[in-house]
């Protein structure tokens, strides 16, 4: 692994446009509990139907539960070592972009600026009715808050399963990822399209694209560099080098 390690960090170094895609996995270690897996569980019911519009939109209170679930939890947890050395990363590379799936804003709190939170911001809420949007960081907002202008029901201000991605954000990710020559993909298990496959957009432009995540992907095989291993203590290794 250290040669692998010696020839990533060398290629970075030598890159001139840097993109970073983060997933559940890098959240996870700070103590976030991913969708998939036993960590995900919550009340014995499927994360991933309580994250969705539908279930918003049955059941709104149930989804308010759970989100008050999760910024109680990511209230309490910190930045990782994973963060702080993409935000270093950042700090080293004048064009740089990292992209994120996760909507806890660690890596914000970790000191990185250049970030594009595709899935949007769990501090964020929404007015169904106005909407009104704004960041609210109190750790629980209560059951089916409202909004202080019109009183409309809020929710949160994440792209929920079924819905699609803010097109101007996706535009400008895309628009990065066409130019950029080498790619960090980091914690995530490449299944969620469209993120998944943002590493072979950058592939078919021509960059080097590193794969670092605790067990093979899909797209693993596609991958200049593939490093089965924690991203707190893989990228801090590549980060230093460089």
């Amino acid at each position: 692994m250290r040669k692998q390690i010696d020839e990533i960090a060398k290629k970075l170094q030598d890159a001139k446009k840097v993109a970073v895609l983060t997933g559940a996995g890098v959240s996870a270690e700070s103590g976030v509990p991913t969708f998939r897996g036993q960590g995900g569980l919550w009340r014995n019911k499927d994360p991933m139907k309580l994250a969705s519009i539908e279930g918003f939109l049955q059941n709104p209170k149930e989804v308010w539960e759970f989100y008050n679930w999760r910024r109680e939890l990511i209230s309490k947890v910190n930045f990782n070592p994973a963060h702080k050395a993409i935000a270093e990363l950042e700090q080293k590379k004048d064009d740089f972009l990292l992209i994120t799936q996760n909507v806890d804003g660690l890596h914000k709190l970790a000191g990185s600026k250049k970030v594009i939170e595709i899935h949007g911001s769990i501090w964020k809420v929404r007015c169904t009715e106005c909407n009104n949007e704004f960041f609210d960081k109190r750790p629980n907002l209560g059951i089916l808050p409202k909004c202080e202008k019109c009183g409309g029901l809020l929710r949160p201000g994440v792209v929920f399963f079924g819905e699609s991605l803010d097109p101007v954000l996706l535009d400008k990710t895309i628009e990065f990822l066409k130019s950029c020559d080498f790619m960090m993909v980091v914690g995530t298990s490449s299944v969620v399209q469209p993120a998944a496959s943002f590493s072979m957009v950058a592939k078919e432009a021509g960059a080097t694209v590193v794969e670092i995540n605790l067990e093979k992907t899909p797209y693993t095989s596609y991958m200049d560099y593939s490093i089965q291993g924690k991203a707190g203590e893989i990228l801090p290794l590549i980060v230093e080098r460089i």
